[in-house]
């Protein structure tokens, strides 16, 4: 019974791990009219739909001070990194990365 908690536990803490350790919207980017963001997001759900892309958009609002077009958005390359669980075990967690090219108006 004990090893059927832990191993549920184990799981929970890996995901928590992960979810918690991804990095959320960032500024790669910046040129003297605008620059590139760029947001994690699942397959699953699409970038559109990525809970990061309203950071994204702040990100770009401030840059513009608040007027901007987009350019271009596409997948930008991603990061894949080892996560260790409580038990001592490893599991490769890749992340998925969108981009959005913008400019200030």
């Amino acid at each position: 019974m004990l090893r059927k908690y832990g191993s549920r536990a184990s799981i929970l803490l890996l995901f928590l791990c992960a979810v918690g350790c991804s990095e959320g919207a960032k500024l790669v980017q910046e040129t003297d009219k605008g620059g590139i963001v760029t947001y994690p997001f699942k397959g699953d759900t699409g970038a559109a739909f990525s809970r990061f892309r309203a950071e994204a958009v702040e990100l770009m609002e401030k840059r513009c001070g608040g007027k901007y077009k987009i350019l271009k958005e596409a997948e930008a390359k991603g990061r894949s990194r080892v996560v260790q669980d409580a038990l001592g075990g490893q599991e490769a967690v890749s992340e998925r990365r969108w981009g959005i090219q913008f400019e200030c108006r």
